[in-house]
């Protein structure tokens, strides 16, 4: 296969009435259905002026349209640029003045913040086998060449988080193919296996781990538009038998079954869970392995590698909270540091093509061999496990001593009033401070003074949070990830009333 949209017509051809998808709105696509819905949506973009080469947005929550779309664009050869219908108006025109698209998608029927998308830009209803979206041609783009093989690029996907220039990752059909073939394999996903679609389509985790992999295996997936816990729920109590998902997602979904009298997860299918895009630690760990009555596999990888570089396959019970070995096929290595830690480096046919129209920040991100510098600091156990002990840009320097938020992050966690935290640092006169910022299951469950106490039996002093803040919600981007960028300044009056005090 040298195309992601072949993994479809495949099992359209060897199990045409089997279950593709199911949609965020109950409607159901076999096999045979999305094929005709990628026909549709490719027509769709035919009369819009795609044509090989050109790049195509996709403003986006998960549907079935967004399935089709990508599947589209890589049937015309062109290049899908997904990006989350709940970025602003800004974030998207910076993403269009990098990309030039020739056309925009937007899923309207699944997000009515596609839909104020498009009526800024007074886009046209279409409508198919893929349900309806809203539609409009462009005319700066200039087509990138096209070639035969797996190193055509099939997807630019722009990183979270951008305030300044977008950086679009490059990931070919050889690297979504690979993934898709890992994260399978990884999972045992095979036809008849109901995969939980909530990771958003338009990050690498649900792109790779979810509708190349599904594709791939032959399996269903069950779209949901937006993250709730309550639809998670009732996904695992209706046929859902692989749940890829992140930690946040795991702690508001067990959070929601305490709520409902639910201990433990019962009468459900599943058979395969598994977390990653943020660190576990050993008492949360144990706590969703009693939830599930499964194994919790951890996982670690980032966009510029196609989703996953490392990922465990223990069992129940085991203490472990590294994010596992190397994926078959595949290098992880620790650049030199201190003895003990090291920057991760990773290189494989996972690894991205580079930054879209970016040279300069693509070769700041490869060494001399072609290893590509993840950011990350981690260090390998007896074993040979990887654990990632923070991000380089994160380490917080306090006193002259190295604080590595994941650590502080375990600690808080570890309190039963805990749902999820988020630890920061701040520059002060000669010094930094470390801030944390706590997502508990309910304001009268605890205070400051609490955390603070809980902490200091399992921190050293120079690792202790100066001001905790405590919140019934903590900013997070679509994929349940925490954006820590964005802890200061949502809380800057809390922390001024706290300094103040």
């Amino acid at each position: 296969m040298n195309r992601i949209h072949q993994n479809v017509d495949h099992w359209a051809k060897v199990q045409p009435g089997a279950l593709a998808l199911e949609d965020f709105d109950g409607r159901k696509l076999s096999y045979q259905g999305l094929q005709s819905a990628i026909s549709d949506a490719a027509s769709v973009l035919k009369s819009y002026g795609v044509t090989g080469g050109d790049r195509v947005l996709i403003i986006s929550e998960n549907c079935a349209a967004t399935v089709a779309f990508l599947f589209a664009a890589s049937r015309l050869d062109a290049l899908a640029v997904p990006i989350n219908a709940r970025m602003s108006a800004g974030e998207v025109e910076r993403v269009i003045a990098h990309a030039t698209p020739r056309a925009i998608v937007l899923t309207t029927a699944a997000s009515q913040d596609a839909t104020k998308h498009a009526a800024l830009r007074d886009a046209q209803s279409e409508t198919g086998g893929f349900g309806t979206v809203a539609c409009l041609a462009l005319t700066d783009g200039t087509p990138e060449p096209v070639v035969d093989g797996t190193g055509q690029v099939a997807v630019i996907l722009y990183t979270t988080g951008t305030t300044g220039d977008p950086k679009g990752v490059m990931l070919t059909h050889a690297n979504l193919l690979f993934a898709g073939h890992a994260s399978a394999n990884l999972r045992g996903i095979q036809p008849g296996d109901l995969v939980y679609g909530g990771l958003p389509i338009t990050h690498v985790f649900g792109l790779a781990s979810m509708v190349v992999a599904s594709s791939h295996a032959g399996a269903a997936m069950r779209l949901q538009s937006r993250f709730t816990p309550a639809a998670l729920y009732d996904a695992l109590q209706n046929g859902v038998t692989v749940l890829p998902a992140v930690p946040q997602m795991h702690a508001l979904l067990m959070q929601y079954a305490r709520e409902q009298g639910h201990q433990h997860l019962t009468d459900s299918k599943l058979r395969y869970v598994s977390s990653g895009a943020a660190p576990l630690d050993p008492v949360w760990k144990r706590e969703a392995e009693a939830f599930y009555g499964l194994p919790l596999q951890n996982g670690y990888g980032m966009t510029e590698c196609t989703a996953g570089l490392c990922a465990t396959q223990n069992e129940i019970g085991d203490p472990d909270t590294s994010v596992g070995t190397a994926l078959p096929g595949t290098e992880v290595k620790l650049a030199m540091g201190d003895g003990k830690t090291g920057e991760v480096l990773a290189r494989g046919p996972h690894v991205m093509a580079g930054y879209y129209r970016n040279a300069e920040a693509t070769q700041a991100t490869f060494d001399a061999d072609g290893w590509l510098l993840t950011g990350d600091v981690g260090r390998f156990d007896d074993l040979g496990r990887l654990h990632i002990v923070g991000r380089s840009k994160e380490i917080i320097i306090r006193s002259g001593f190295n604080v590595f938020p994941q650590e502080v992050e375990a600690a808080l966690n570890d309190h039963a009033a805990v749902v999820q935290s988020a630890v920061v640092g701040r520059a002060i006169t000669g010094n930094e401070e470390v801030l944390a910022f706590v997502q508990v299951t309910d304001m009268a469950s605890t205070d400051e003074a609490s955390l603070k106490a809980h902490v200091a039996a399992q921190l050293s002093a120079y690792k202790r949070p100066s001001h905790i803040v405590l919140t019934l919600q903590l900013p997070a981007a679509a994929t349940g990830k925490l954006l820590k960028h964005k802890m200061i300044d949502t809380f800057a009056e809390q922390l001024a009333q706290a300094e103040s005090g």
